[in-house]
């Protein structure tokens, strides 16, 4: 058999890897993990957006409370130029029950109107917000069914937006179904657990899924309890969809149930005050774990005096 030159093993090896990354992207999760990367960024761009439109138009109609921004959006596009000629019918139909009360604040509404200018300015933001809002909704919409192709199994569990959260911290469904259920409890809380660890203050309990309604209304000495058992149920429904495909989410929610409510009927004693870590308020020399120094509280973390060793 002839020898390979090196030109033949650099072709060889350019084909394997293509063939590599093809495989890699072959599946929709890389997919949705852009998807939910995109949706967070573009509620946070609508967010400061609604922010901007919301003081800006105040100046002209201080009274005006929403809850729903993309509502309070298109009162500026349909009645900001001039307020007062909005009818009580019209407001009813974008506001709902609340009409009547909007067009009684209009009435006695302390703010000026808008020269043609200002309210181009502002038109223009307003209209950017609805697009941003209605851009966010297709996104979502989006997750919500592909979702459920790629991992079944979590998305029975928790919550469609949740799952592609874990999923775009761990890389890929092959690399979350291999993490253990502990990392998988502290997915998005890397910033506090390397704190922990550099400088002895508490550990995290939970990462992203304290966003999980029943973690977030848990009482506050359960929180960690129910992230671990959640963190442990998920684990085990990541390695059945990325590898068996068998779907046994069903078995695995009832398990949750009847695990969390135990921790709701056996809640655990309030502790005393857990006491602050090794590391606080030392420096690390570099040497070994045990090798601190103390230092004065009131000195700055990051900060050594000049010549300190």
């Amino acid at each position: 058999m002839p020898k390979e030159t090196i030109e033949e093993k650099r072709r060889r090896f350019l084909e394997n890897a293509k063939a590599a990354v093809a495989g890699a992207y072959a599946t929709d999760e890389h997919a949705v993990m852009q998807a939910i990367n995109s949706y967070n960024n573009v509620e946070k761009i609508k967010n400061m957006l609604h922010e901007r439109l919301e003081e800006w138009y105040s100046i002209y109609f201080p009274e005006l409370k929403m809850d729903n921004q993309s509502t309070y959006a298109k009162f500026v596009l349909k009645f900001g130029a001039n307020k007062k000629e909005a009818t009580k019918e019209q407001l009813t139909n974008l506001v709902g029950e609340s009409g009547a009360e909007l067009h009684s604040a209009i009435q006695r509404s302390i703010g000026r109107e808008p020269s043609k200018d200002e309210y181009r300015a502002i038109r223009r933001m307003a209209e950017q917000e609805v697009q941003l809002g209605e851009l966010s909704e297709e996104i979502d919409a989006y997750l919500k069914e592909s979702t459920k192709n790629v991992m079944p199994n979590i998305v029975y569990l928790i919550d469609y937006k949740i799952a592609a959260e874990l999923l775009a911290k761990a890389g890929s469904l092959n690399r979350l179904a291999y993490l253990p259920a502990s990392t998988v409890q502290l997915l998005g809380a890397e910033k506090a657990l390397f704190k922990h660890m550099k400088f002895g203050s508490r550990p995290p309990k939970y990462g992203i899924l304290f966003k999980l309604p029943e973690v977030t209304a848990a009482p506050k000495r359960d929180k960690g309890r129910l992230a671990r058992l959640y963190a442990t149920k998920i684990s085990i429904a990541a390695k059945a969809d990325a590898f068996s495909h068998n779907f046994i989410a069903e078995d695995l929610k009832k398990s949750i149930d009847l695990h969390a409510k135990e921790i709701k009927d056996n809640p655990r004693p309030n502790l005393p005050p857990q006491k602050e870590g090794a590391g606080h308020h030392q420096k690390f020399q570099g040497k070994g774990r045990g090798d601190w120094k103390e230092r004065p509280k009131g000195m700055q973390r990051y900060k050594y005096k000049k010549g300190e060793k």
